[in-house]
């Protein structure tokens, strides 16, 4: 067992003896060790980052703040490239209403400036009109009674169908949501999709009362609906510091994950049971706990650790689909930094996998993720006085970098996702 078992196990909340079999069986498939090299590279990557930073104690608390002060100072330039600010929207009312004045005109700008960062446009969707005979099948009741509709077809007449589907996500509850799955989309064959653009929709000012309630509980004011192509904005501006940041970047990462179901989707077309694969992507269906053999990798469709810090699949060799796309998204705006160097986004280019522990001032350690969206919601969190910490993105990003070093790079991971969602796991041989 080496050092670099030890430190990303502790990294990785695992044991070091799951990494030290891991490594050993890898090695007997014919792939190389990688363990001490990503371990040598997370440290360098960690001393150039506080170099840059200025960062003298090294002390928790000085490294933290020093990340989340990047992302204040990243946001506010962001604000200036778009053009827009957080005075564009009223200090009274924070509602975004589109199309109606300064605040709606500046969402649209921000939709505007997402769409042309994403590096994805294009998908193989479910064709619109089945999101009314879905609606038609399952009448949303309380969104009818939230617009004052007495029936669905007097709904479809007044509003545009695209906002409805997206208003479902928090005017309908969970339940209601699965059942449709399981009653109204098991009939979809391929016959019912169309390649067409990705969809980016200011939600209107009619939404707002009840947005506001979604935007509480989630945290955030961006959603999407990954089997229409629709990535929507809830008219609800966020604008403590670090939200600004957190949000636009869940808006690209929106873009990835659209893009990588429709190559989901296109696959199960080309196979049997279609409607069961495509209900059970939409649900994020996870495999059960149990102990991998060897070479074996779960794929975890969704963040765990939200909904269970203790999982234990999180310690278990696992790649993450989510993790990917927020890699993917981070690339998008690095990208745009090192065009707008000015911006300075750039600073956070190969950091989504880097994370260390570093001493408190009182005693013992804490562990420190250098990951984008880590930092945005711990700043985001500081701005609202919770003063909470993560890390569940960068613990997914480097499981998703160990694989991806195994087998060859981040498109290999990519491919291996793709042809095993269904399964659940990779074996590799």
């Amino acid at each position: 067992m080496t050092a670099a078992h030890e430190i990303l196990a502790k990294s990785l909340r695992t044991r070091p003896e799951v990494l030290e079999q891991l490594e050993s069986e890898m090695q007997k498939k014919g792939f190389p060790p990688v363990l001490e090299n990503i371990e040598k590279e997370n440290e360098q990557l960690i001393t150039r980052t506080l170099e840059g930073l200025g960062v003298k104690s090294k002390t928790a608390g000085e490294v933290r703040e020093a990340l989340f002060e990047q992302v204040l100072i990243h946001e506010k330039e962001l604000y200036k490239y778009i053009g827009v600010s957080p005075a564009d929207f009223s200090a009274s009312d924070k509602s975004l209403r589109q199309g109606s004045g300064q605040a709606g005109d500046a969402f649209e700008k921000i939709a505007q400036t997402a769409r042309k960062m994403a590096t994805e446009d294009k998908g193989y969707f479910l064709k619109k009109e089945n999101a009314k005979e879905i609606l038609r099948k399952r009448p949303p009741e309380q969104t009818m009674r939230y617009l004052g509709y007495n029936n669905v077809e007097e709904m479809l007449t007044h509003e545009d169908i695209g906002d409805l589907f997206s208003a479902l996500r928090f005017t309908e509850t969970n339940e209601w949501m699965h059942k449709t799955f399981d009653e109204a989309y098991r009939k979809f064959t391929p016959n019912d999709f169309e390649e067409r653009e990705i969809e980016l929709r200011v939600l209107g000012s009619q939404w707002k009362e009840i947005a506001e309630k979604y935007v509480a509980k989630k945290h955030h004011n961006v959603s999407h609906l990954k089997e229409f192509g629709i990535i929507f904005l809830n008219p609800i501006a966020e604008t403590e510091g670090g939200k600004f940041l957190r949000d636009f970047a869940l808006l690209l990462h929106y873009f990835h994950e659209i893009a990588f179901y429709s190559k989901l989707f296109r696959r199960y077309a080309e196979g049997p049971d279609f409607s069961t694969h495509f209900i059970s992507a939409l649900r994020g269906d996870v495999s059960e706990p149990e102990t991998p053999r060897a070479s074996e990798w779960l794929i975890t469709q969704r963040y765990l650790w939200k909904e269970n810090p203790e999982d234990p699949r999180l310690s278990t060799p696992h790649v993450n689909p989510e993790s990917k796309h927020w890699r993917k998204a981070q690339e998008d705006i690095v990208a745009f930094g090192e065009s707008k160097r000015e911006s300075g986004l750039e600073f956070w280019n190969d950091l989504w996998a880097v994370g260390g522990w570093f001493d408190k001032k009182i005693g013992g350690r804490e562990y420190i993720s250098f990951e984008l969206e880590d930092n945005a919601m711990g700043a985001a969190s500081k701005s609202d006085g919770e003063n909470q910490t993560f890390s569940y993105h960068q613990h997914e990003a480097l499981w998703n970098k160990i694989f991806s070093e195994y087998v060859g790079g981040y498109d290999k991971l990519d491919q291996y996702i793709l042809e095993n969602m269904e399964k659940g796991k990779i074996t590799l041989s």
